[in-house]
């Protein structure tokens, strides 16, 4: 599981390594519904976007993190970002997350093909036999979606995290295992084929 800086590319998403030269696309972005508000994740605002970037490359300089910022094909636009975090070449398994979208890229193909492109590398480049996504138990929306995606929700991490505001956060922990990936694929693909609504 070589963890390098790479390229995803998809015909509506392209998923570019995170560097601190995206801080201000990444604010813009995040400006755009104000979703630093959100109490259920953790979104960077100007205050907080270098140290926000700091924490995700020396995850990646430990070879435990991969993350990108997610740039609508269509306009060039920075709209996001996500990564690959908790990776553990010796269990082939990593955990996806840490990702948020523009209000105006929410349900749209974007974060669909985000996530094809990221499984993809997991289970067909990397033959992960896991990946791990886990979420804010109040997170209602990012649980819909994960569970949309094909993922089996594993269980609640009980007093799981404690967020800069100061609440103990309880998180849901789902998975995709390499014997679902083919149905998963083609699930994500098949949405990809609707026209939008």
């Amino acid at each position: 599981m070589d963890a390098s800086p790479i390229t995803l590319k998809g015909e509506y998403v392209r998923l570019q390594p995170l560097t601190h030269a995206h801080a201000e696309s990444l604010v813009a972005a995040a400006g755009d519904g104000e979703l630093w508000n959100t109490t259920v994740t953790i979104i960077p605002d100007h205050t907080s976007i270098a140290a926000y970037i700091d924490a995700a490359l020396n995850g990646q300089s430990l070879g435990k993190e991969l993350p990108f910022v997610i740039i609508n094909q269509s306009s060039n636009e920075v709209v996001g970002t996500t990564r690959f975090y908790e990776i553990r070449p010796a269990d082939r398994a990593a955990a996806i997350g840490y990702t948020w979208l523009a209000k105006s890229a929410q349900r749209t193909p974007i974060n669909t093909e985000a996530k094809l492109l990221l499984l993809t590398q997991a289970f067909d480049v990397w033959h992960c036999v896991r990946v791990e996504l886990i979420t804010d138990l109040l997170n209602e929306q990012s649980r819909a979606a994960i569970l949309r995606l094909g993922a089996k929700q594993e269980g609640i991490l009980r007093k799981h995290l404690i967020l800069p505001s100061g609440r103990i956060r309880d998180s849901v922990l789902f998975s995709i295992i390499d014997e679902e990936w083919p149905e998963v694929r083609a699930r994500l693909e098949a949405r990809l084929q609707r026209p939008p609504a």
